[in-house]
């Protein structure tokens, strides 16, 4: 995931909780917002309440290596917050129920949705 491709303002992240549903899955909350920008830009969150400083880091990484896999339509920002329960899964859980949220709020490219990893 490229830096400029990540929400890093309060603000931003405030508007976007503020003015959009969630959609809610299992271990994800995730906050869509539609942007007039040609390009697209997420944004992660994951509480102190859930685990320490290396954990959570830990799980923000993993989190944009799974983003790094797709390819996503253009005007769109999108938070993605964890909630407790992460931590009892795997990595290939966690990445097949993001990947479902991610094509549930649409902002997958076309002919990702076809494709089968």
């Amino acid at each position: 995931m490229k830096k400029r491709n990540i929400i890093k303002k309060n603000t931003d992240y405030q508007r976007i909780i503020q003015t959009t549903k969630p959609f809610r899955y299992k271990e994800f909350i995730i906050y869509k917002e539609k942007i007039d920008d040609p390009s697209y830009y997420f944004g992660f969150s994951v509480s102190k309440k859930i685990c320490n400083a290396v954990i959570r880091n830990k799980l923000r990484r993993q989190i944009k290596d799974i983003l790094d896999q797709k390819n996503y339509q253009n005007g769109f920002n999108c938070i993605i917050m964890v909630r407790k329960g992460i931590l009892d899964i795997s990595y290939q859980t966690m990445r097949e129920n993001l990947f479902y949220c991610l094509e549930k709020i649409n902002v997958l490219k076309e002919n990702e949705h076809e494709e089968n990893d």
